[in-house]
């Protein structure tokens, strides 16, 4: 990969995106908000990202609303987003696979799972008509 994927990485956690950017910076380009409302308004003016990692508990917006605002938008709509939280509840995680996450992810995770996961959703997302 050449780094032409981007994830957009939404969390109101400071050290938690610091810690996932660099996980994925060397693989992918990442692009960061610390709100629910930055990513929102950033991805509207038409930033369209490869793959979205989204925390639900958010001080502005949850995950939750963030994912349905997504889905409402056109050209944002197909874009995988994952749960990345540590909401570790089966039914939050039914409810992600209910609505159409593209995976649920709960922290603490492992680096290598989570490169994996992501590269397997973007390998099928990709593949998509």
């Amino acid at each position: 990969m050449d780094k032409t994927e981007k994830i957009f990485l939404v969390d109101d956690d400071e050290i938690h995106l610091s810690i996932l950017e660099n996980i994925l910076k060397d693989k992918y380009e990442v692009i960061t908000a610390k709100s629910g409302k930055d990513a929102l308004e950033y991805m509207l003016k038409g930033v369209v990202p490869n793959l979205i990692l989204l925390d639900i508990l958010m001080p502005d917006l949850d995950g939750w609303e963030i994912f349905n605002r997504l889905r409402a938008v056109s050209f944002l709509k197909n874009v995988p987003i994952v749960f990345l939280t540590s909401v570790n509840e089966s039914a939050e995680v039914t409810h992600a696979q209910e609505i159409g996450a593209a995976d649920y992810i709960t922290k603490p995770y492992d680096k290598d799972d989570l490169l994996d996961r992501i590269e397997k959703i973007l390998e099928k997302s990709t593949t998509l008509p």
